[in-house]
């Protein structure tokens, strides 16, 4: 009994080969870990150098971390944070729970010939390229037959029912990207009001305290569904707003023509609205952008002008 308990209390000791096998990670990666400090060194015996549990432990959070998007950078960060007595604990919560799923809706499988048949029936390669490049579908590897992983059913499903409806293919995924494009700048929106006005205090600290991680990943869970159920009811209100205007337009016998003083959508890159916010402020974005759009025509419209007349005197110098 006292030899088995003995044996069990031996610390675990590899050779860098064993640890890269053990890890997964190879012997390069780990020479490179220990360069960037990332990685304790080893003990030195004679010859050799010896590696124990705690470096394969290290490894393991390193491949983690970078599997939830962290750089090495900020990884070392991270460790040294933990290394000091602060903890990780908070922090891999906060992680797990941003970059956890944001929707209950559970990804499916559809195979080429399903995928076919609720398209009409044809084949069409370039529809499924694109929509594998918007991350509608994505190819499922190592499958005899050709088969495909649906994030979101019922994005599929509502492309399904707009193609049966008439829509073409091309103007579907010109839709989503347009609509892809609003949506990131709400969701961008959302993100930079609720980090100045809820997380900005679990955010001084690079990295946050572990209690502070441990807070932020809780409200984080609350706060979770409120942009989508206010996206819900604001696109339920301004449907109705505009689909009954829209309906009393082609109703009416007398409408009249859409005035030309009307506001119109216009969709913007998000990189653009939030560079135009640095500059101006929120409140003036849309008069910004209106005031440079102006100032564009008119200076077209004066070159033009320009032109013209200069090409009017040439013609008269001529003749």
């Amino acid at each position: 009994m006292g030899a088995d308990l003995s044996e069990q209390s031996v610390p675990a000791e590899y050779r860098i080969e064993d640890l890269a096998h053990r890890s997964g990670a190879t012997v390069r990666t780990i020479r490179a870990y220990q360069d960037r400090g990332l990685l304790p060194r080893p003990e030195r015996r004679g010859r050799s150098n010896v590696y124990g549990d705690a470096h394969l432990a290290r490894l393991r959070q390193i491949a983690d971390l970078l599997d939830r998007g962290y750089t090495l950078a900020s990884i070392k960060e991270l460790l040294e944070a933990w290394d000091a007595g602060r903890g990780l604990g908070g922090v891999l919560g906060l992680v797990a729970e941003v970059d956890g799923p944001w929707t209950d809706e559970e990804a499916d499988r559809i195979s080429r010939a399903e995928l076919d048949a609720r398209f009409g029936g044809e084949p069409d390669e370039d529809a499924v390229r694109e929509a594998i490049e918007l991350g509608v579908l994505e190819r499922v590897a190592g499958r005899e037959s050709e088969e495909y992983l649906v994030p979101s059913p019922q994005e599929l499903a509502v492309a399904a029912e707009l193609y049966a409806a008439g829509v073409p293919l091309g103007a579907i995924t010109g839709h989503l990207r347009e609509l892809r494009g609003q949506v990131e700048h709400i969701a961008a929106r959302f993100l930079e009001f609720t980090s100045e006005h809820v997380f900005a205090r679990y955010l001084e600290h690079r990295p946050p305290t572990d209690a502070d991680a441990t807070e932020a990943a809780t409200l984080v869970r609350r706060l979770r569904p409120l942009a989508q159920q206010t996206v819900d009811a604001e696109l339920a209100r301004a449907m109705r707003l505009f689909a009954t205007r829209h309906l009393q337009f082609h109703l009416s016998p007398d409408a009249p023509a859409p005035s030309d003083h009307e506001p119109r959508a216009v969709t913007l890159p998000g990189e653009t609205i939030r560079a135009v916010q640095k500059l101006v402020g929120e409140r003036n974005v849309s008069a910004f952008i209106a005031a440079a759009a102006e100032r564009e025509v008119q200076t077209r419209t004066l070159d033009a002008l320009a032109s013209t007349g200069a090409e009017s005197n040439e013609i008269h110098q001529t003749g």
